[in-house]
């Protein structure tokens, strides 16, 4: 074992630094494992594995990546890393350190280009990649010779710095072949046009999930899901790893979990094997590009728990560029609160004048258990069970969100003239105009049901004890722009709202 420059305590190394053209990277000094001579003659064999070490300190306001490049000669046949750091003694309240890790390839580090090999975050210690298989999280693929770069991504730094240890293995030999991928197909039977439910994030140990992908699909089906959209942390090495797991019963679309440091976005439906950067904050005006590449890629862009208090998750991109919005995510919180006040907010500005607005939808974002799939589940009308449909009724709004399948509603908007309109639709009438909202609800007992508009709760009833009952509320346009439904369970004290049961996407009113 070879130890490749070793550091003095609070340095990045003495091996110096060089400047990539982000301001928000850095690039080490290089990693070096000699070209081999050629091997001839009798017993010979393969040239034995090499490992270089390398130990260093990032200082408190590191860049959000650092860059350390490995030279790697021909004729290896697999890569491995391991990497550990440590933690420090640190005040309460101080953030400690927390260090990710991944890999590009010998073509380059370029924001959206092809380099991209792999990424574990702060999930693994270690990964390996070969021509024939990879860690999960890694792009399996031969390893061809050029300068690699391992990605190392503080997360955070505490006031001391953070030591960190990396150790590079290079193992020689013939390189094997790379399977070809077997990605889900863009469609499952389905039933016409029809109410179908859906998980679109989730994570398994191809990020920092717990569950397989057979695990996940085993529960989707349990759950009462129609359709799953994988969604792992700036990764598509999942995108493979349904072989066998989809079939009439279960759409399973890929897609990924843009994990930057302003907040996550859900790519939801891209094409299987399409990566997209995440190497970007909001000064650095790149999401919308990046939206951008999203949709080319066939997917829809929708930004992820936007009020979450863990470190990087709290949105900050605005959403201009957003096709949905995810207002619920996991067992509801107040986080989930504030979000959906947020988002009630923006469809009084889109409901006068007739903007484009952006629906509501909700995520399990389960990663392991106890945590549930499918709850909560988004139930969109589609006009049949595959990607483009699905994205099509979610991007509409022609969807509510339910905490599980026991959950039904069903919700419209009638007029004086015979006039009706669903979730995600429009009803014209005049200013003055009576109309009538009826919503039916099943598998709800103990909630009350409340009618939502720009100015408010107007109107809350409470649901037999059953669960299964109707609720109806009249009004006009002139007194509501539009309105949504809310299905509670009762506040865990005075004066709080009760958590959520359902809740719908609006139905507008006027114009």
């Amino acid at each position: 074992m070879t130890e490749n420059g070793p550091t003095a305590p609070g340095t990045i190394g003495r091996r110096g630094l060089l400047a990539t053209g982000a301001a928000a990277a850095l690039t080490l000094g290089p990693v070096t494992f000699a070209d081999a001579a050629p091997r001839t003659g009798a017993g010979t064999g393969p040239r034995p594995d090499e490992t270089r070490v390398v130990r260093a300190t990032l200082p408190p306001g590191s860049p959000d990546f650092v860059y350390l490049p490995v030279h790697v000669p021909r004729g290896v046949r697999e890569l491995a890393v391991s990497y550990a750091y440590e933690k420090a003694s640190v005040p309460a309240g101080t953030q400690n350190n927390a260090l990710d890790i991944g890999v590009f390839d010998e073509r380059g580090t370029a924001l959206g280009g092809a380099g991209f090999r792999g990424w574990s975050g702060g999930a693994r210690t270690e990964f390996f990649i070969r021509a024939d298989d990879a860690t999960p999280g890694y792009l399996r693929g031969p390893i061809r010779p050029g300068t690699w770069h391992i990605a190392l991504g503080p997360y955070t730094v505490a006031p001391q710095g953070l030591p960190y240890t990396v150790t590079v293995t290079l193992k020689y030999g013939e390189p094997g072949a790379t399977p070809a991928p077997g990605y889900p197909p863009p469609r499952a039977k389905g039933r016409g046009r029809a109410w179908y439910r859906g998980d679109c994030h989730l994570h398994s140990v191809h990020s920092d999930g717990g569950r397989t992908p057979a695990q996940i699909a085993a529960l989707a089906r349990a759950a009462g899901l129609d359709f799953i959209n994988t969604s792992e942390h700036n990764t598509t090495s999942g995108h493979r790893a349904w072989q066998g797991l989809w079939g009439d019963d279960l759409l399973i679309m890929t897609g990924e979990e843009i994990t930057t440091r302003n907040g996550h976005v859900v790519a939801l439906g891209t094409e299987p094997g399409h990566f997209i950067d995440w190497r970007y904050r909001a000064r650095d005006n790149r999401f919308g590009h990046f939206a951008r590449e999203v949709r080319a890629a066939g997917g829809l862009v929708v930004p992820a728990h936007p009020h979450a208090t863990c470190v990087g998750c709290n949105w900050k991109f605005g959403f201009g560029d957003a096709d949905a919005v995810e207002v619920w995510n996991g067992p509801y919180t107040p986080d989930d609160e504030a979000t959906l006040l947020e988002w009630d907010n923006s469809l009084v500005v889109a409901a006068r004048s007739e903007r484009p607005w952006l629906p509501a939808m909700g995520n399990s974002d389960a990663h392991r258990d106890p945590d549930r799939v499918g709850g909560p589940q988004t139930v969109v009308l589609a006009d049949d069970l595959t990607t483009r449909a699905i994205q099509a009724g979610l991007r509409a709004g022609r969807s509510y969100v339910a905490e599980s399948a026991e959950v039904s509603l069903s919700f419209g908007v009638s007029g004086g003239r015979g006039g009706h309109a669903g979730i995600g639709e429009r009803l014209r009438a005049a200013p003055d105009e009576q109309v009538t909202a009826r919503l039916e609800v099943r598998g709800a007992p103990g909630c009350t049901v409340a009618f939502v508009t720009d100015q408010g709760t107007l109107y809350t009833t409470q649901l037999p004890a059953s669960g299964t009952g109707t609720a109806t509320w009249r009004t006009t346009p002139a007194n509501a722009a539009y309105l949504r439904a809310e299905v509670r369970h009762p506040p865990p004290a005075p004066g709080l709202p009760g958590p959520l049961t359902a809740f719908t996407n609006p139905v507008f009113l006027g114009g």
